[in-house]
């Protein structure tokens, strides 16, 4: 779980998110175009979801909470942005981040996770 956590988090992080922020205005065009309303917003909250919510997938805190944000993005980036594309791509990698994003929404960050850290410390707070 931590070798597949950290990969995946950093990975989605450096290589996608950090890219994203701040917005360019080509991204927030593409947002626009995407038919959002408020495409900086957009923008900014993908850019967030992918940096933000790898950095924390990679440590395991606030995973399930994390992993739900970058499946949310990656919905978008699978059925609209990327829907043309054939599957092998873009469309393909951001299908892949949703399936581990489902897989910890669903399982949990495992033993080796700040969030079990703090369960073990905290207990009921942090179920």
């Amino acid at each position: 779980m931590l070798i597949l956590r950290a990969f995946a988090g950093l990975t989605l992080a450096f290589n996608h998110g950090l890219h994203k922020l701040p917005p360019s205005e080509r991204f927030i065009s593409g947002v626009h175009e995407m038919g959002f309303p408020v495409p900086e917003v957009f923008a900014y909250a993908a850019g967030f979801s992918e940096f933000g919510g790898g950095i924390l997938l990679s440590m395991g805190l606030g995973t399930r909470l994390s992993s739900f944000f970058i499946l949310a993005t990656m919905i978008v980036a699978v059925f609209i942005r990327h829907a043309n594309d054939p599957f092998g791509g873009s469309r393909e990698l951001a299908a892949l981040y949703g399936i581990v994003a489902v897989m910890f929404m669903i399982t949990g960050p495992g033993r080796f996770s700040v969030d079990a850290m703090l369960r073990r410390q905290y207990g009921q707070l942090f179920r």
